[in-house]
């Protein structure tokens, strides 16, 4: 992933993290389960998914930490 995509997760509301991170869930289980019947397009987007996933996770534990921290 690219800075600038960092960056632009990075400047996203908690909510709109929130939202985009249950798109992602919703997203790996369809591949998933695409995976399982053997009509996977793209089985690198499987990683991809879930880098992303880990990514956005990562973000939001930081910024909980750091408004935890300032309390």
């Amino acid at each position: 992933m690219k800075a600038s995509e960092l960056e632009k997760i990075r400047e996203m509301s908690e909510n709109e993290m929130q939202g985009r991170l249950k798109d992602l869930k919703t997203e790996l289980f369809n591949l998933r389960f695409q995976h399982a019947i053997n009509q996977l397009d793209n089985p690198m987007r499987l990683k991809a998914v879930k880098k992303e996933i880990a990514i956005i996770k990562t973000i939001l534990r930081e910024n909980e930490l750091k408004n935890s921290a300032e309390a």
